[in-house]
C-alpha cells in the first residue's frame, strides 16, 4: 500500500485522550493529530519519540493530520512501527489480492465488512473457491513488542476481540473456513504470541478458537515512510 503522499517527520509531545496527539513538526510549529487506535500502544508513545503523519485535504476534517508510524528501539537499533488500526484490513486485502498470503489464494470473491454473528462485521469474507462454503477472514494491528523479536497481541484487555474469536468458531462450527490474521505493523519482529499476562480472557479464548478449528496467521510487514507491505509470515509460539 503506497501512500498518496510521503508521510510527514515530526517530534511527540503527547498522546492524550486516546485519540488525540501532539506532534512538533520540522518547521516547530506543533499541532494535533488524531490517534487512530484505542489500545494503550503500550513502549510506543514515549514523548520525544520520532513520529511520521499523513495529511488530509479534506475540508470537513477537524484534524488535518493523522498519526500513522513512531520510531521504536528496543537494542538493536530504531524500527518503524505502524500505529494505525484502521490499516490491517486494506493491507491484507491487498496482499490477498496479489497472492502474498498464499494460505488465503484461490477463491473468486472478495468483500469487505460484511454482517455475520451476532452484530458484527467480518473483515474480509473470501467465497467461490475450490469447495461450496466462505472463508471467514478477522484482522488484528499488532505493535507490540516488550522482548527484541517478539511481536504480542492484545496490547490491552480487549473483550471485542475474544467476541470475534468466538464467532469465528462459530462459523467453523456452520461448516465454512475461519482465519485470524494477526498483522505485525513493524519489521523488527520474527515470531508472535499471544500476551496471556495482559489479558488472560483473550489468551483463552485464543486457545479455544485454534482447538476449534480456527486457523491462525501471522504475517509481517515492510514499513517506510512512502509505503507499506506485506512480507513475511510468522511463526506462532502457542
Amino acid at each position: 500500500m503506497k501512500f498518496a503522499h510521503p508521510l510527514i517527520p515530526g517530534i511527540l509531545v503527547q498522546r492524550y485522550k486516546r485519540f488525540l496527539a501532539d506532534v512538533t513538526l520540522a518547521d516547530g510549529v506543533t499541532i494535533t493529530a488524531s490517534c487512530p487506535n484505542t489500545g494503550s500502544m503500550l513502549g510506543l508513545t514515549t514523548p520525544g519519540s520520532r513520529v511520521w503523519l499523513s495529511e488530509s485535504d479534506s475540508p470537513t476534517r477537524k484534524y488535518r493530520h493523522t498519526w500513522e508510524m513512531i520510531e521504536a528501539d528496543l537494542g538493536q537499533g530504531p524500527h518503524l512501527v505502524g500505529i494505525n488500526s484502521g490499516r490491517p484490513n486494506g493491507l491484507v486485502t491487498e496482499a490477498i489480492q496479489q497472492g502474498l498470503i498464499p494460505e488465503l489464494a484461490g477463491y473468486g470473491s472478495l468483500r469487505r465488512e460484511v454482517k455475520y454473528g451476532v452484530n458484527s462485521r467480518i473483515d474480509v469474507l473470501l467465497s467461490g473457491g475450490k469447495g461450496p462454503h466462505n472463508c471467514y477472514v478477522e484482522v488484528k494491528n499488532v505493535h507490540l513488542m516488550r522482548n527484541a523479536g517478539e511481536a504480542e497481541f492484545p496490547d490491552s484487555k480487549t473483550d471485542r476481540g475474544a467476541k470475534h474469536l468466538r464467532e469465528l468458531a462459530s462459523m467453523v462450527e456452520e461448516g465454512h473456513r475461519a482465519v485470524m490474521v494477526f498483522l505485525v505493523q513493524r519489521s523488527d519482529a520474527e515470531q508472535f504470541s499471544v500476551a496471556a499476562d495482559i489479558d488472560p480472557a483473550y489468551a483463552a479464548a485464543f486457545q479455544t478458537a485454534a482447538a476449534s478449528g480456527v486457523e491462525m496467521l501471522c504475517y509481517r510487514c515492510r514499513l517506510s515512510p512512502s509505503e507499506i507491505t506485506v512480507e513475511k509470515r510468522l511463526e506462532i509460539q502457542i
